[in-house]
């Protein structure tokens, strides 16, 4: 049944990408098409030949010796492992390139590939490959930052809030089995290369998955984190909290950057704010958020003020390193 859940979720996503620029979770229409100098596409970041562990790389139109880059992630649900064509190019990634920055998309695994945490090996061991390609693709590794939309926000975002992690544990035997975690990984051969990155943008993502029903309304059925762990959260209180970027922030956590929509309401807003109160209350420096009045789960997000505070967010993070 659940196999047969993701099916449907997919096509029904993918047939409103091709046919009305749809992103997933939302219209991402755009008058903008994406200027670049240079696309470089289908390179497998991990040596394995697989698909799901491919990515593209797109060079500002205006050429430099190097670019500053960021790396972007589609959303998806975690159900998608092919989508890094689709992932917000002409609106996300199309800002990023007019101001001067390298957008690198990758493929992840997905939910039925693999379960938690190969998702986030995954986009370490891009993090990685950006630095172990840098001197090909002119890349400027003083500065790498991560962007994601939905499940590419919350994987931009845990990317983020776990610099310098390697295995986590949670222990709390009021929420049942012990869980730990290689947040890590191996993937690919840049192993010795950090995956350090400097900071983040997500939009609209889900951020405390033992919290989805912060909005006060139960979320009843199968679950798409359901998918991806392998398990149902009770019982599994240990394991969501190591999938939960939130749980991760400290003060020394890299300036994230919240944009989510009031109306969304498939990840709904107090998602947002949470992360935005967390890392407040951590005392995280030039953080922001957005929350947009109007602002779906990918409809009127993307507007001109929106994409200029993301670059704006990069651009400082940039000259305060």
């Amino acid at each position: 049944m659940k196999k047969t859940l993701i099916a449907i979720a997919l096509a029904v996503m993918t047939t409103g990408a091709k046919a009305q620029n749809f992103g997933f979770g939302g219209n991402q229409q755009s008058a903008v098409t994406a200027q670049f100098s240079e696309k470089f596409t289908d390179i497998n970041y991990a040596d394995d030949g697989a698909g799901y562990h491919t990515l593209d790389v797109y060079l500002p139109k205006k050429e430099a010796k190097s670019y500053p880059v960021i790396i972007h992630i589609y959303g998806s649900a975690w159900f998608s492992n092919s989508s890094k064509g689709m992932a917000d190019i002409n609106t996300i990634c199309a800002a990023l390139l007019d101001a001067g920055y390298a957008v690198v998309c990758p493929n992840h695994r997905n939910s039925q590939d693999a379960k938690y945490p190969a998702q986030i090996n995954d986009i370490k061991a891009v993090v990685r490959w950006v630095r172990g390609n840098a001197k090909q693709y002119k890349f400027d590794t003083n500065f790498i930052g991560t962007s994601g939309f939905s499940s590419g926000a919350h994987l931009a975002s845990l990317c983020a809030a776990t610099n310098g992690v390697k295995t986590v544990s949670s222990t709390n035997s009021a929420w049942g089995e012990k869980a730990e975690y290689d947040i890590e990984g191996t993937v690919g051969k840049f192993t010795k290369e950090s995956s350090l990155v400097d900071a983040c943008c997500e939009w609209s993502g889900p951020i405390d998955l033992m919290n989805m029903d912060c909005d006060g309304v139960k979320k009843e059925g199968f679950k798409p984190e359901d998918a991806l762990m392998g398990f149902a959260y009770p019982g599994h209180e240990n394991a969501y909290q190591l999938l939960s970027p939130c749980y991760y922030i400290t003060d020394g956590t890299v300036p994230i950057f919240v944009f989510h929509g009031a109306q969304d309401n498939v990840v709904p807003c107090c998602q947002g704010e949470e992360l935005y109160n967390v890392l407040v209350e951590r005392k995280v420096k030039y953080c922001g958020f957005v929350k947009e009045p109007k602002g779906g789960h990918g409809f009127n997000m993307y507007t001109p003020e929106n994409l200029a505070k993301m670059v704006k967010h990069f651009d400082d993070a940039r000259k305060r390193k």
